[in-house]
């Protein structure tokens, strides 16, 4: 017991609470600065992450078979996360736009702000190329799917959201990444190109961190108490169980039909990525294409508690799937 304890101990220390000192850090300046996120948010989305996902993708060590393997399995546990949320909410008797709001949040991770830097503080450069490509298949589905959800019944069209996936910066870093890769026309490791690179997208990781916080210290609370709940209960204890049963299964149709089986560590990082907090991108897409409110709750409202209840739950419930997951107790 007492090493475990100090197992906790030793992972919330070096995987958790760098992240929770610097997000932190950014709640404070969002409490005590009249912070606007959205000029850093453009500087994250359109130079920051890019050059992080075009450097990891160029330079990662997984084989075509794990990056497949690890795209099959996003999409299935999107698709499973949504059918659950969607049979709960309306058993709930949640109605729209209310119940689009209660499957985006239990749905789509926060697996850029939050995600990134806590694989790769949990499981290093693997577990940062994993984080990457994730993101880059989460980002696709949440402008499709994500989309419709959002937009079922309003008057704006979910055409003009799915649109959105192909201004999406990072997609063509995955396409540039890879075929700089797969052409040979790398420039070589340490070059000064690479290095400038590596370095932009270094920076990406403090600068998501400082505005996961600025954004949660703008949260406006006052959404329904029972669907927050409900929420918090699919996203932090249901949506790992989901993972975990989806990389078993994945990883046995992969060796079923011959395919190599991912590393573990990559299975591992896909569920740490799938139990991280309810995604901060949810509220530009209830905010877009969401219309009306129930009961008074405007789905703005109802998102931003999720995302911040879902963020602070994470910090415990994390730790310890860091601790199985490292510990080889799960995958």
């Amino acid at each position: 017991m007492a090493l475990l304890d100090s197992d906790l101990l030793s992972i919330f220390a070096t995987a958790i609470l760098p992240i929770v000192a610097v997000a932190a850090a950014g709640f404070v300046l969002g409490r005590v600065k009249a912070v606007d996120p959205g000029p850093l948010n453009t500087i994250t989305v359109y130079v920051l992450v890019p050059a992080l996902v075009f450097h990891s993708v160029a330079t990662a060590s997984l084989s075509g078979a794990t990056v497949a393997w690890l795209a099959i399995a996003v999409v299935a546990f999107t698709i499973a996360m949504v059918v659950l949320a969607e049979g709960v909410g309306r058993l709930a008797g949640d109605t729209e736009p209310l119940l689009g709001a209660f499957v985006l949040t239990t749905t789509f991770s926060n697996a850029g702000n939050y995600g990134i830097p806590l694989s790769d503080f949990a499981f290093g450069t693997v577990g940062r190329q994993t984080a990457v490509l994730y993101i880059v298949v989460q980002s696709v589905l949440m402008y499709t799917i994500g989309v419709y959800v959002a937009a079922r019944g309003p008057e704006k069209s979910p055409l003009s959201g799915v649109r959105r996936v192909f201004t999406i910066p990072l997609v063509y870093a995955v396409v540039a990444g890879l075929a700089a890769q797969w052409f040979g026309v790398l420039p070589a490791d340490g070059s000064a190109a690479m290095s400038t690179i590596q370095t932009v997208g270094n920076a990406s990781i403090p600068v998501m961190l400082l505005l996961l916080g600025i954004q949660l210290a703008g949260t406006n609370f006052g959404a329904a108490l029972g669907s927050v709940v409900r929420a918090n209960a699919l996203k932090m204890a249901a949506a790992p169980l989901v993972a975990v049963g989806i990389a078993l299964v994945a990883t046995t149709a992969f060796e079923w039909i011959g395919l190599a089986e991912p590393d573990a560590t990559v299975a591992r990082v896909f569920v740490l990525e799938c139990a991280t907090p309810a995604a901060v991108t949810s509220l530009i897409l209830v905010g877009e294409f969401s219309t009306g409110d129930i009961d008074g709750i405007e789905p703005e409202s109802y998102v931003s508690t999720v995302v911040f209840t879902s963020t602070l739950l994470s910090i415990p419930t994390l730790t310890v799937l860091i601790a199985l997951l490292q510990g080889g107790y799960i995958l």
